[in-house]
């Protein structure tokens, strides 16, 4: 679940104890003041959500404008290492922008190998699939939702939800909607990418990307917010 912003973030406890597992809580989530998640913050801020739709936008504009591949991936390319250079210069996160860099690299790669524009979106699709089928599997094979993980962090409610079977229902239900979030990325670009439909592609990417995923982070904060009837009673 690449932020940066204003306020220090909520302290979070930094493993979850009892579960058997040691989980780190993401540095990109936190809660604002009223308590709700902080959905800017998780995308990026406004920085990150420019740095995350401007290579993808320039990459789609620049091809459908000349139709040249090799310009195409190389503006996505350099947008990258300015975004880059700038968060290095600033001392910002290194690993953030190697990320970045490495993602676009590869997607240009990969599009100037085939010599198809659509291939430019291959990655992303194999991503998509690798992480629906991976937090499916932790869900079916071993009953792990990996939203209540991530939340349970910043609701102090780490050492608890396991064991009460509403709360384990409540983050089930949101896990399956982040999956859902995959794969209907899936189900929309795939065809798109089967058709060469280049364009619809790349809006569909753009569309689906940071502004899906912030929909989905403030979608499930709200289906797993305690109720009174989630609470455990006390004697």
């Amino acid at each position: 679940m690449q932020p940066e912003s204003q306020n220090q973030p909520a302290a979070a406890p930094s493993v979850e104890k009892g579960s058997g597992l040691n989980f780190a809580p993401p540095k990109n989530i936190r809660r604002t003041a009223n308590g709700d998640v902080d959905v800017l913050y998780a995308v990026g801020g406004v920085r990150g959500i420019i740095e995350a739709i401007a290579p993808g936008f320039l990459f789609l504009t620049a091809f459908l404008i000349t139709s040249n591949l090799l310009l195409a991936a190389s503006i996505a390319a350099a947008v990258t290492l300015v975004f880059g250079a700038v968060r290095l210069v600033q001392r910002g996160s290194l690993m953030q922008s190697l990320s970045g860099l490495i993602g676009v690299a590869l997607c240009a790669a990969v599009a100037l190998r085939s010599g198809e524009a659509a291939d430019f979106y291959v990655p992303g699709l194999w991503i998509n699939a690798a992480y629906a089928v991976g937090i499916a599997g932790l869900l079916l094979f071993f009953k792990l939702p990996v939203v209540g993980f991530i939340y349970s962090f910043f609701r102090g409610e780490q050492e608890t939800w396991r064991s009460d079977p509403r709360r384990v229902r409540a983050y089930t239900l949101a896990t399956l909607v982040l999956i859902g979030m995959f794969v209907l990325r899936l189900a929309v670009q795939v065809p798109l990418y089967l058709a060469d439909q280049v364009g619809a592609l790349g809006t569909a990417r753009l569309v689906m990307g940071t502004p899906l995923y912030a929909a989905v982070i403030w979608l499930t904060w709200l289906m797993t917010a305690p109720r009174t009837a989630d609470k455990t009673p006390t004697s």
